[in-house]
Parts: structure tokens; C-alpha cells; sequence
């Protein structure tokens, strides 16, 4: 069986025998050459940069040796007990003014700080908490005194409370730390995936009864866009399961509601923030439905495509991809849009998972054979050779969540994290967020910064940067001539980024 290999390097490879043969030692210009072959070939490898940018990339070398040396290195250590010395980082601050272009894996309720649900939301007229056998809390709003609820207390009126409790900052925090995964011993309390999953889906259940509030519902989606285009973002794409939201007097509304309510809050925003170029919807449903289930979810997605067309991108799965259902299974509800002549984009989740050799871990090769757009997390995808090489002829990307991998305890050094090798590579990826509000993240800056050092300490550069971000339009679901658009508007704020640094 005979191997390519690509000219240059066979030319390299050959005098190295040669010198090796003669006994003459390697030829030191031949080393410089595989060098940059290699630095060629990682993600931003052959991004030209011009005069400032490379002065501002020698600055960057200076302060990410600096986060090197310093210590303890953030990267190598769980983010919650990394994040205090993220903040303090010089690398973290540049990055924060960075213009980050499009978040592309973001989820509806895990989007907004939770210090704005608790301190601006739960003070509202007509709020309601009960406490769980779980020790949790759910809320809800209501004109009256709610229904009660298996397993729950009675519904007490928060206003009532907080003028009882005379200093409620206790009872704040105590609702901060139910809508979080965020703790000083992660080890101690997340000991397996299956407790940091069942946490991380309680957070959800808290949230729920606060932003399915239609008032909240709009709201909520406002001062999301408004805290990820602090953090220097231009577009997003949302996960939303679109459940029912609901008025004071427990009316109810539908998907097409909810549609309509994100169309009227993305104007809303774009016309007091005119350089924000906007927010798409990926209409998603929970992997632990059954075929059926998925058969009509297919059918809503289809149809909210066809009335909302502007803001709906596409369909995808979520949940705890090992516990789910793999791909395979729905695919007679995947098929569905093909059959019937309709583009239904899939921006599958899949190879979020360290179960080698299940059913689960196929549903990378499985969102390929279904043409999904991106890949989310893709961490398994290192160990699938033939897929991964499938994703790059396809040029489909990955979107990789550094922060998130880690707190779901896939990875607990980001220095071993699959997208070592993947940028290393130069395979077609973007980074994310997935859950910042849970994680006590910003919207993009904190994964941006664990992804830029962890994954490739002192051998990335401003060019990784730059590509980074512009992957983050080339690969995201506006129409071309918008992408197009939106990459040059891109390019003219990292000009102006580049010449602010350097003052």
C-alpha cells in the first residue's frame, strides 16, 4: 500500500535521510522548514498579518508568556477555581475587547447572567417561589395563588418573603446558587457526569417558570443579546426548545408566539444597537423523545421554517447526548424534509460523549450521512479517523465549548482537550459559549481565552485569533451576501481593534 505524502515535506524527509545516511547531522534549514510547515498548517497558520497586527502580536506573545510563567496556568485547572485568574489575565482583557464576531452554539435559557434573573425578575409584582424535596426552587408568576405541585412547598408570594426576612441577600445568593453549576469544589459536589448532568438540568427546571413569563420571555432574550454584544459580538444563533409561555392569568402561547416575540425583540435590538447584524433561531427538542415524537417536532421545525424564515436556521437535539437517543434512531423523522422537497438545516449536536464504541458515539458519522451544517462539540471526533476526514471535505465545523466540556466532566485539563489536535490541524471549527450564564462565564471571552491558551499555549498567535473569529461568520446560517457582508463589517472593527491595543 502506498501513502501520499505531500511534495514539500517528501523533499524535507528525503534529505533528511540523505543527511542522515552521510552522517552529516540534520541541516538546520531543513528543521526551520519543518517547522514552518507545521506552524502553516494550525488554525490562522496561513493568516498574513499586516505591519500593526504584527506588532500587536509580538505584544501578544509578551503577555501570554507572562500568563505562562505566572501561574497557577488557568487552562489546567477546573474553570471555577481558574476564573478569578482569568480576570486578573492581560490575555483575558485583550480578548474581552476583541471583536469575536458570531457565538454559534448558545442556549435559550443559559444566555443572561443569573444576577439579572434574581435581582431584577424575582422582584417583580406577582412573583412566586416554592422549595423542592430536592432542595431546589421553582418559580412562577400569577394573579393568584398558584396550584400546588407534587414535592414542592407552598407557593409563597417573594414580596411577602424578602419584607419578612428584612435582608434578603442571603435568599438571593441562595437562588443565584440553584440556577448555577457554579462551586468552590466542583470535584466534591460533580464527582461523576451523571450528578454534574443532573444539576446542570435542575439549573434549566429553575429558570423555567422565571423566563417561559411571556413579559420575562421577551426581556430576557433582550438583555441576552445586549450582554453578549457587550462581550464584542455581532450575531448569534440560539438553541431554543420554544416551550410555552404564559401570561398572568395562565393563558398560553405557542411556537409561533414565541417566534414572533423573538422577530419583534431582534429589531427591537438591532435598531438601538444598528451594528449588531442580528440572532437566528435552532429550533431543538429533547433526544429522549421517542420516533414519533420526533416525526411531529420534524413537522414544527418544517413549519416554522416556512413561516419565520428570516430567523429560523435550522433543527437540532439536545440533552445528555449518553443517556439520549443516538441519530439513528429518529432517522426516519431526519429523512422527512428531503423527502418532501424542504431545507431543514440540522446543526447536530453529537460526539459530546467519552462512550467509545456505543451506539451514541456513531452520531458523528451519522450527523455527516444527515448533512448536518456544524458539528456541536465533536469532542469524541479524534478517535473517528474516517469522520473526521469526512468533516473536513465537507467542510463542515466543529463548534467546540472548551468551558463546557470541562464543567460536564469530559476533560479536566483543556491542555489534553480533541481540539488540540483538531486546531493543530487546521480543521474547520468556531468556539462558543453553550451555557455561560450556568457557568458564571461571559458570553464568549472566558471559552475564547481557555480555547486560545489551552489548546495551543505559546504556538498560537493573533492569526489564530483573526481566523477564529472570521470562522465564526464564514460558518455561521446568514445568507451568503450577508455573510459576506457581516465578515467585511468584521474586518473594519479588528482594524480598529488592532490600532486601539496598541496605543
Amino acid at each position: 500500500m502506498h501513502t501520499l505524502t505531500p511534495r514539500p515535506l517528501m523533499r524535507i524527509w528525503m534529505l533528511f535521510l540523505w543527511c542522515a545516511s552521510c552522517n552529516c547531522g540534520p541541516d538546520p534549514r531543513k528543521r526551520e522548514a519543518l517547522i514552518r510547515l507545521e506552524a502553516s498548517r494550525r488554525t490562522g497558520g496561513n493568516m498574513t498579518l499586516n505591519e500593526r497586527e504584527e506588532l500587536l502580536d509580538s505584544k501578544l506573545q509578551t503577555l501570554m508568556q507572562h500568563d505562562i510563567e505566572a501561574g497557577p496556568f488557568s487552562p489546567s485547572m477546573h474553570f471555577f477555581k481558574a476564573k478569578r485568574f482569568i480576570d486578573q489575565s492581560p490575555v483575558f482583557s485583550l480578548i474581552q475587547k476583541m471583536p469575536k464576531g458570531a457565538a454559534l452554539h448558545v442556549h435559550d435559557f443559559a444566555m443572561v447572567d443569573v444576577d439579572w434573573l434574581v435581582k431584577n425578575v424575582t422582584y417583580r409584582e406577582n412573583c412566586y417561589v416554592c422549595f423542592t424535596d430536592e432542595q431546589t426552587v421553582q418559580f412562577i408568576f400569577s394573579s393568584g395563588q398558584p396550584a400546588s405541585r407534587p414535592r414542592c412547598s407552598s407557593w409563597t408570594l417573594l414580596r411577602s418573603l424578602r419584607e419578612k426576612i428584612k435582608n434578603s441577600t442571603e435568599l438571593d445568593n441562595s437562588f443565584i446558587g440553584n440556577l448555577t453549576l457554579f462551586t468552590e469544589d466542583p470535584d466534591r459536589d460533580y464527582p461523576t457526569q451523571d450528578s454534574v448532568w443532573k444539576r446542570f438540568e435542575q439549573a434549566f427546571l429553575v429558570a423555567y417558570g422565571l423566563v417561559t413569563y411571556a413579559p420575562v420571555f421577551k426581556d430576557y432574550l433582550y438583555e441576552g443579546l445586549r450582554q453578549f454584544y457587550e462581550d464584542n459580538i455581532m450575531f448569534v444563533e440560539i438553541r431554543a426548545l420554544l416551550p410555552a409561555t404564559y401570561e398572568l392569568d395562565g393563558r398560553l402561547h405557542d411556537k409561533d408566539w414565541s417566534m414572533r416575540a423573538c422577530q419583534e425583540v431582534v429589531r427591537r435590538f438591532t435598531a438601538h444597537y444598528p451594528d449588531f447584524l442580528g440572532a437566528r433561531v435552532i429550533f431543538t427538542v429533547h433526544r429522549g423523545i421517542n420516533a414519533t415524537e420526533a416525526v411531529k417536532a420534524v413537522e414544527e421545525a418544517m413549519e416554522l421554517q416556512r413561516n419565520f424564515p428570516n430567523i429560523m436556521a435550522g433543527f437540532d437535539f439536545v440533552g445528555q447526548e449518553d443517556l439520549g437517543r443516538p441519530l439513528w434512531y429518529f432517522k426516519d423523522a431526519l429523512s422527512l424534509p428531503e423527502g418532501r422537497g424542504v431545507n431543514l438545516p440540522y446543526f447536530f449536536h453529537a460526539g459530546e460523549t467519552d462512550s467509545q464504541g456505543t451506539d451514541v458515539d456513531q452520531n458523528l458519522m451519522d450527523a455527516l450521512l444527515f448533512n448536518t451544517t456544524r458539528i456541536g462539540h465533536g469532542f469524541a471526533l479524534a478517535r473517528h479517523p474516517v469522520v473526521k476526514e469526512m468533516s473536513r471535505k465537507m467542510d463542515v465545523p466543529i463548534e467546540i465549548c472548551p468551558i463546557s466540556n470541562q464543567v460536564l466532566k469530559l476533560v479536566s485539563d483543556l491542555r489534553n482537550h480533541p481540539a488540540t489536535v483538531l486546531m493543530a490541524e487546521g480543521h474547520p471549527l468556531v468556539i462558543s459559549s453553550d451555557d455561560p450564564a450556568l457557568f458564571r462565564a461571559t458570553a464568549l471571552s472566558h471559552d475564547y481565552y481557555e480555547a486560545f491558551m489551552g489548546f495551543g499555549g505559546m504556538s498560537f498567535n493573533l492569526g489564530t485569533l483573526k481566523e477564529l473569529v472570521i470562522n465564526s461568520l464564514r460558518y455561521s446560517s446568514l445568507p451568503s451576501q450577508r455573510k459576506k457582508d457581516a465578515i467585511d463589517v468584521l474586518l473594519i472593527k479588528w482594524d480598529k481593534f488592532v490600532v486601539e491595543s496598541l496605543l
